[in-house]
């Protein structure tokens, strides 16, 4: 259960219940779904979707993609339900026990006292209760899915090496590598931005980096609009790899480093040289344990998305209001 902060507070998801008498009253909340004894409120929904939505308006995303976005969502948070009705009819919900050895471990993965965790936790927005009643629907599900799936799961040494071929079959023998980060406001479209309004406002993300009143990360979540989950980072890459426009804006700079605005068709580009390196090819017996965990973890995947179609087979599940036509 040695998961980073982040990770659990976003990959958990609230588990809120209520008997079926409760959805006969009136609420002030509405009802987005009715799963089993349980619903899922609009209120739930909009809050786990609206990050997401202010990033998709930003960027000028019309109205189906939207919806269509709530819609999965939604699915989402259905799923949450089916596994938290199968915790309760299986008896296997998480201890506080379970739970405080979860925060321990977290807490000592990423190298952090029990006060330091607290105000990490807090600067998130959740109280220590809402955390651990989030890593307490972790726990349960992680449970659920080894009881029902984990067995399933095989994977062959066969299977590591056409994987191992599929990603590393074509690495270059040798040459340089770069780190880099990457911001880009677009033009042109639902934009409806030109060049310059563009490049100014990369320009303006630029002085501020520099001057160190702006983390490039920070920047990269606010402007980019191209994987802004990601917050700008395009990782490692082979100097053959990468575009020759990168390649010419970057020769000159020191790690840490970034370039001038960066104009081009599609829109003006900021880069950062993070770091650079010797290209070293990745072996077979580097890569086999990290090829065997993305195995497992599509695998697991598949099984669980088998396994809860059963369950909604077996489940009566309502969307209400206009999430109905998100019926399957």
């Amino acid at each position: 259960m040695h998961l980073p902060i982040l990770l659990m507070l976003v990959s958990s998801i609230f588990f809120w219940s209520s008997s079926a008498g409760a959805t006969d009253e009136k609420l002030l909340d509405g009802v987005a779904a009715q799963v089993g004894d349980e619903i899922v409120l609009v209120s739930e929904l909009d809050e786990m979707t609206r990050p997401m939505e202010k990033r998709m308006r930003d960027a000028g995303a019309p109205d189906a993609q939207v919806n269509n976005m709530h819609r999965e969502a939604l699915e989402r948070l259905i799923d949450e339900r089916l596994i938290a009705n199968m915790v309760t009819r299986l008896e296997m919900g998480a201890s506080q026990d379970e739970i405080s050895q979860a925060v321990e471990g977290i807490a000592q993965s990423n190298g952090l006292t029990a006060a330091q965790l607290k105000a990490s936790v807090e600067n998130h927005g959740l109280t220590m209760k809402e955390y651990r009643t989030k890593l307490k629907g972790e726990i349960e599900r992680n449970k659920i899915i080894g009881a029902m799936v984990s067995d399933r799961v095989r994977v062959t040494p066969e299977e590591i090496q056409a994987l191992f071929n599929e990603r590393y079959g074509d690495q270059k023998a040798g040459g340089e590598e770069v780190r880099l980060r990457h911001i880009l406001v677009g033009v042109g479209g639902s934009t409806m931005r030109n060049e310059n309004t563009a490049c100014a406002m990369i320009d303006e993300a630029a002085v501020k980096i520099r001057a160190g009143q702006l983390d490039f990360n920070e920047a990269a979540r606010q402007l980019t609009e191209m994987n802004p989950e990601q917050q700008g980072e395009l990782g490692w890459l082979h100097l053959n790899e990468i575009a020759p426009w990168m390649v010419n804006a970057i020769q000159t700079l020191k790690p840490g480093e970034i370039t001038n605005p960066i104009p081009m068709p599609f829109g003006c580009n900021l880069l950062q040289l993070v770091d650079e390196r010797s290209f070293e090819p990745v072996t077979l017996e580097q890569a086999n344990a990290s090829l065997r965990a993305e195995l497992v973890n599509r695998k697991t995947d598949r099984e669980i998305g088998e396994w809860l179609d059963e369950v909604r087979k077996q489940t009566f599940i309502a969307r209400k209001g206009r999430y109905a036509e998100s019926s399957r």
